[in-house]
């Protein structure tokens, strides 16, 4: 059976460093091997998540699109800018609203439950997003997903990536790939 992976960055701008970063991590996932779908959240417009919202309307359009693929693809690399500390808004809510069961009957956190994740990040700052990372490691973790022990952080993103998207540092650009190749890996033992 082929791992499939879903590939998305917590963030929509246009250039956005981590967008760049979670299309490395995707390269690597298929040259190992893995069935790898790439998203734009920018995709997936979503109103900020409101349960009475969510009560008189139900899930809009967009939220459904998303969850449905999460609870297609086995496994998802995520790369998410820090902001003051944190991972982004926009990624927060994408999660909450995936979150949500939309009938009695659906298992609890259908879409992430059992699902294997790895994590990176890359930031104009120093630390390269690692603050945010911890942030977002343990929510994975919380809503049930196995996030992988090994994740990659990119400093300086203005001035790490080339201008094909590769990062210029290749040790940094074969470790980004490695997480791509690992999750495919752990994916495909947990499969069978």
């Amino acid at each position: 059976m082929t791992p499939k992976i879903l590939a998305f960055a917590g963030s929509s701008r246009r250039e956005s460093f981590n967008r760049k970063l979670v299309a490395i991590a995707a390269s690597g996932a298929e040259d190992a091997g893995g069935s790898v779908t790439v998203v734009n959240l920018r995709d997936y417009p979503m109103p900020i998540y409101d349960g009475d919202l969510e009560e008189e309307k139900g899930m809009p359009q967009t939220a459904r699109d998303f969850k449905l693929l999460l609870v297609e693809h086995d496994g998802f690399l995520i790369a998410s800018p820090e902001y003051n500390s944190g991972f982004s808004a926009l990624l927060k809510n994408t999660i909450d609203w995936a979150s949500r069961a939309e009938s009695d009957d659906e298992p609890p956190l259908v879409a992430f439950r059992g699902k294997t994740a790895a994590i990176m990040a890359a930031s104009p700052g120093g630390l390269g997003g690692i603050r945010g990372l911890v942030g977002l490691r343990m929510l994975l973790q919380n809503i049930g997903v196995i996030v992988l022990p090994d994740q990659r952080t990119i400093s300086s993103a203005y001035k790490a990536f080339a201008e094909d998207g590769s990062l210029s540092n290749s040790r940094d650009q074969n470790a980004v790939r490695k997480l791509g190749a690992d999750l495919v890996a752990l994916v495909g033992k947990l499969k069978g």
